[in-house]
């Protein structure tokens, strides 16, 4: 930390913001006791709060974002030198950095190309939506409206996405929702005991996970449902990636019954995943829309967008003479450019310095620490995920995998902070499932950044589970 921020008396901040600011999922009645924590600079994979104290972050800005880490020069320059020439313009027209990235970002996606730009991940799930139900109206003759979407997944806060939400938690008390939002069930291996699925392994157990989607459809009426939006691997959930012969299998349903698929990558597009540039390329899928956020720009933009195909595209352009023929749609800060300026030089960082690889061999890493740990802890259930997107479900017994109690999983969150590392947990999500977890740091985590990550969760277990 360069120490600027310290060298003013924050005292005014910190009473403007416990007066005025309203924190994100965050319950406020401990700040009339206490102050908020401010964080005032960052660098790298680490952060310092308004007392001057050092934080090893390893959820990458707590929310899955900072892909390539904080106090990247480049990028704020990138963004400096776009606004200060063109700030600005209703995406009706086109802008530099906005062709730019779309061209940049196709070429990654074979199989997609159109960008359509908006400025968080809860939109960019909403424009998907609304294509489905224009496409049922123009092609379906209003039938096809349905869409599914899986138990413990996430796609936003909006009313429109929390309709699609998988998280109970997260919906209660905000509801009623929109109609023709069907639930799916989860696809997590370690609780397939929750399907009657204890007998099953490997493929046949995915298959026998995606088969229960066709289920669904079949229930519904086929020619009602005309999507499927899933994230890659479930994120707030519990951190899960399907068995194996499960994404397959959901290719066929779809294809078969004239099912959209929409995969959700907001949190694992960009490189989080490792390898691949976005969760679903691990699995040889073709989605017909995908949408992405938060590692987009890493944070320094607003930047979100609806990645769609030409099929798709062209079934809303194929009768210029009709004024209703085409998606009538607008997103305001969809036409900033600050967002794909960014975004254009944040995927050069991780281009450049090889970070799909660094996040597949940390990844590694982690996950190996993690196991080595749940050799060690009884109370880690299950370690999963993929790249540097993990997660541990703490349990308060192996056998029976009774979830161990969310205020212990919250203390050990609190032990980790005690030693200035500061990791997530599943949070307002599934009743009683609030009990895993959460590692995501940045792309550009070294060993000793995942070891050091590790070694504080092994001492915050230690000291409030024994």
């Amino acid at each position: 930390m360069d120490g600027n921020h310290l060298d003013n008396d924050l005292s005014r901040v910190i009473a403007a913001d416990k007066a005025n600011v309203w924190h994100h999922l965050f319950q406020h009645k401990v700040l009339e006791e206490n102050d908020p924590r401010i964080i005032v600079e960052g660098k790298g994979m680490r952060v310092w709060d308004q007392n001057g104290k050092e934080w090893l972050d390893a959820v990458s800005g707590g929310v899955w974002t900072v892909n390539v880490g904080y106090g990247r020069e480049s990028i704020a320059k990138a963004v400096h030198d776009q606004i200060l020439k063109m700030c600005y313009f209703a995406q009706a027209a086109g802008s530099v950095p906005g062709a730019l990235f779309a061209e940049k970002l196709i070429e990654k996606m074979p199989g997609m190309s159109r960008v359509y730009y908006v400025n968080s991940g809860s939109e960019a799930n909403e424009k998907a939506f609304k294509m489905v139900r224009q496409i049922a109206h123009k092609k379906y003759g209003g039938k096809k409206t349905k869409i599914l979407y899986r138990d413990r997944d996430y796609h936003g806060s909006t009313l429109a996405t929390m309709s699609a939400g998988g998280q109970q938690e997260r919906n209660m008390q905000y509801g009623p929702f929109a109609p023709d939002f069907i639930k799916v069930p989860h696809c997590m291996e370690y609780r397939k005991h929750e399907h009657g699925m204890e007998h099953l392994e490997g493929e046949e157990l995915g298959i026998a996970m995606a088969n229960l989607i066709e289920e669904v459809i079949l229930q519904e009426g086929p020619d009602t449902v005309g999507a499927l939006c899933l994230e890659p691997v479930t994120a707030g959930g519990g951190v899960i990636e399907a068995p194996e012969g499960y994404w397959p299998r959901v290719q066929e349903i779809c294809k078969q019954y004239d099912v959209l698929l929409h995969i959700d990558e907001v949190v694992c597009g960009i490189g989080r995943t490792g390898t691949e540039w976005f969760g679903y390329q691990h699995y040889g899928i073709k989605p017909d829309f995908v949408t992405m956020a938060k590692g987009v720009a890493s944070g320094y933009a607003a930047i979100a967008v609806m990645v769609t195909t030409e099929e798709v595209f062209n079934m809303f352009k194929d009768d210029a003479s009709d004024p209703m023929n085409y998606f009538r749609d607008i997103s305001t800060f969809g036409g900033c450019t600050a967002g794909p300026a960014a975004a254009l030089e944040n995927m050069r960082i991780i281009e450049d310095e090889g970070l799909l690889e660094n996040c597949t061999n940390m990844g590694a890493r982690l996950r190996g620490n993690l196991e080595a740990l749940m050799e060690k802890h009884a109370v880690i259930g299950d370690v999963r995920g993929k790249g540097l997107f993990m997660g541990a479900e703490l349990v308060s017994d192996r056998d029976t995998k009774e979830p161990a109690p969310e205020a212990k999983v919250q203390a050990v969150i609190a032990e980790c902070g005690a030693q200035g590392v500061i990791i997530g947990a599943t949070n307002r999500s599934v009743p009683g499932r609030n009990n895993t977890l959460c590692f995501s740091p940045a792309l550009i985590a070294t060993a000793d950044d995942i070891d050091k990550i590790t070694e504080a969760v092994d001492v915050a277990l230690t000291r409030v589970f024994g």
